[in-house]
């Protein structure tokens, strides 16, 4: 019998799902005070022994995360977590891999987070901001703007995210290149690059997006001379993480119009602390880190921890599974 570790609301949504693998699965239930039970009886938790474990949004934004997080990682026998997050760039993820658990990863947020860019980079070819102080005073204005016809996206980081953001804007005209490890062709690219040739594509580029995980390779690759590459006038979005941005050097390159604008869901500090800048550049749309919160996020999520779930019973390969290089490189994160 495997036992599960799972957030109590979580449990009671899917219960009869679980109940389906009938006597192969032992659900154990963290409520939000962090203490845990076992078909109904209270368990210490030196006791509670679980072998896998889901973490979700419903845990992460509880009063219980730490205490799930802390139980994870006493857990002798854990052999593997289901995170409902993208990222991996948590310590706690490191120090699980670094005990032999295998970690998979979330996309549900992935239609979300596409949206979210298409929604932003719009805002900016079609100078919302003007159209709306114009409507505000009166004036009848016409204002000029861009097309995404035409345009030539870069993508760094082409998975789940990535993608949904090509098909996107495939749909608009615009020209797409992926950049990410596997070079193999991809229907919803026109051309896939290694991030070894970024700086190559930079001044090309009309659209940059930054949707790949935080690591000590990637940290800060968006740094003086990655702007210093790029076409004036273009636009920088970042919904991968914060830490991929030096935001010293993004404030000064804004000021000489490459990028000349910036869309930033993730900052190295979150909250994004007042005295930043980036705040008040007129350049730059700060939203708080949501660019995935969807009414959708939450049952694609359930769905993919289901099928994996049926997958690690029987003993199958599971989908969207870290590869523990990555979790050992990947450093402490600040956004």
């Amino acid at each position: 019998m495997t036992r599960l570790l799972i957030y109590e609301p979580s449990f009671r949504r899917i219960q009869d799902e679980l109940a389906a693998h009938g006597s192969r699965l032992e659900p154990l239930l963290m409520s939000p005070d962090g203490a845990i039970s076992l078909a109904g009886e209270p368990l210490a938790a030196e006791d509670a022994d679980p072998q896998i474990a889901w973490a979700n949004s419903d845990v992460f934004e509880s009063p219980a995360a730490r205490d799930f997080m802390v139980a994870l990682l006493k857990a002798p026998r854990l052999q593997w977590l289901q995170s409902g997050a993208a990222g991996f760039d948590h310590p706690v993820f490191g120090q699980l891999a670094a005990k032999g658990v295998r970690l998979t990863t979330s996309h549900g947020q992935a239609v979300g987070m596409a949206d979210y860019v298409l929604a932003g980079v719009l805002d900016h070819f079609q100078r919302s901001d003007e159209r709306r102080a114009a409507q505000a005073q009166r004036a009848w204005r016409r204002l000029s703007f861009r097309e995404i016809e035409g345009s030539s996206w870069v993508i760094v980081g082409f998975g789940a995210v990535g993608q949904g953001v090509a098909q996107r804007a495939r749909a608009f005209g615009a020209r797409i290149t992926g950049v990410r490890r596997e070079q193999s062709p991809h229907p919803l690219a026109d051309a896939i690059a290694p991030l070894e040739m970024l700086t190559d594509l930079l001044p090309e580029a009309d659209v940059v997006v930054l949707a790949l995980p935080l690591s000590a390779t990637t940290r800060h690759m968006a740094n003086a001379a990655f702007f210093a590459a790029m076409k004036t006038g273009s636009v920088l979005v970042n919904v991968g993480r914060g830490g991929l941005v030096d935001e010293a050097a993004l404030v000064a390159a804004l000021d000489l119009g490459a990028p000349g604008a910036a869309v930033l869901d993730v900052f190295e500090t979150e909250p994004l602390p007042a005295e930043s800048p980036l705040w008040s550049d007129p350049a730059v749309k700060v939203t708080a880190h949501f660019s995935g919160a969807t009414a959708g996020q939450g049952t694609r999520n359930q769905e993919l921890f289901l099928e994996n779930l049926s997958r690690y019973l029987a003993g199958r390969p599971l989908l969207s599974e870290v590869d523990p290089r990555d979790l050992e490189a990947a450093p402490v994160s600040h956004g």
